[in-house]
């Protein structure tokens, strides 16, 4: 059965925004949800969310960010040491970072390589995660090459993306409902790194609701948007926030079958569970809220340059310029602001968190996160 749901086309998306200037209004949701203090502090949840962010096929990286045999990018994903490559027929495989020797990580970062040799005893592995040399072997009788391999976990591209699944082979069925986000034309040119004391569900929140646009960023973001104007879509676990810029009533006066959304609006899309995948006006970024323990969290961004309706891509040049404005804006009032409710949560302040009509996608995320992990305990509540 095709469970592809699809998203407004650009032409639907334009005539609702303009409706919501036109009145004042906006996508909401029907229900407000009330997410327990506690779920942002435990260690038990954090173990829970962990094991569910290594069960599902989570975006790891840009396919742009492999563009040859032997380029390789190696991080943790959901706390464990993982390597992605692209090996000579092509394909990308991830294989848990570790030696098969004493357990050292064999890559770092990222890079180009036609082998992988441990720097701790120079034990060797191919591009396939083969063990193909080991130094010495007449010490190691009964340890053989074919049986000690890297041990390889799944991975599968789509629309311009690597997902992992440390589970077991990436599902490509639990995708098709993901639209194809990034092409081949694409450039990857940048990446940052940042380490803050918040939860990861905090951080993620931020990129959901367009309720705080005017006042959390009012001499950053806001001069150029509007307050609390969003198209809201969800599409499965996941969701689609567009927050148009002021300048989209130039289309106004632009015939319907011509108008062009692209500049227009920031396209959100939160890619359950822990990824944000933003279309900006000449730049696009994937944001990956990595948790570290309940109270701190790695945000990776992986930067590319635009696809255009004209089939093209945004200037390299004119993309960092677009990304240099986000950055030095209203990315950190966002980091800010959720280091700041984690100082809080810790006190009697709440019991719980509350999201209104205006943060449906919060909503609908933390009812998906609420039924994964539900179904992840089984009926007996065990994992």
């Amino acid at each position: 059965m095709n469970t592809k749901i699809p998203l407004l086309s650009e032409q639907k998306i334009l005539e609702r925004i303009f409706d919501h200037i036109d009145n004042e209004t906006t996508d909401h949701g029907d229900t407000v949800w009330k997410e327990p203090v506690a779920n942002y502090l435990s260690q038990e949840r954090f173990e829970s969310e962990i094991a569910l962010l290594r069960s599902l096929p989570v975006v790891f990286c840009l396919s742009a960010m492999l563009p040859d045999k032997g380029s390789y990018v190696a991080r943790k994903a959901a706390a464990t040491p993982l390597l992605v490559v692209r090996g000579d027929d092509g394909k990308v495989r991830a294989f848990i970072n570790g030696c098969r020797h004493r357990g050292m990580q064999v890559a770092k970062n990222s890079g180009c390589a036609r082998a992988f040799v441990c720097p701790y005893h120079a034990w060797t592995y191919g591009l396939a995660g083969e063990l193909k040399h080991i130094p010495g072997r007449a010490g190691f009788p009964g340890v053989e090459l074919k049986d000690n391999g890297l041990v390889e976990v799944g991975a599968m591209e789509k629309g311009g993306l690597v997902y992992v699944n440390q589970s077991g082979p990436a599902d490509a069925s639990m995708l098709e409902i993901v639209p194809d986000l990034f092409s081949e034309q694409q450039a990857y040119f940048d990446q940052s790194e940042y380490t803050d004391e918040a939860n990861w569900k905090l951080l993620a929140e931020t990129t959901m609701e367009g309720y705080h646009i005017k006042a959390l960023h009012k001499k950053s973001f806001y001069p150029y948007g509007f307050d609390n104007i969003n198209v809201v879509e969800s599409f499965g676990s996941h969701t689609r926030v567009v927050f148009p810029f002021q300048r989209i009533e130039k289309l106004r006066e632009v015939d319907p079958k011509d108008r062009r959304i692209e500049g227009m609006v920031t396209s959100v899309y939160q890619l359950f569970p822990n990824v944000a995948v933003s279309i900006l006006s000449k730049h696009s970024t994937v944001t990956i809220f990595e948790p570290i323990s309940p109270t701190r969290t790695q945000i990776l961004i992986y930067r590319a340059t635009n696809k255009t309706s004209a089939g093209a891509t945004t200037d390299v040049e004119e993309a960092k310029r677009d990304a240099d404005f986000v950055k030095a804006a209203g990315f950190d009032e966002d980091r800010e602001a959720a280091c700041a409710i984690q100082e809080t949560l810790g006190t009697k302040a709440n019991q719980h968190l509350t999201f209104g009509h205006f943060e449906k996608a919060i909503v609908h995320f933390h009812q998906n996160l609420a039924q994964h992990l539900s179904n992840q305990e089984g009926p007996e509540g065990e994992r």
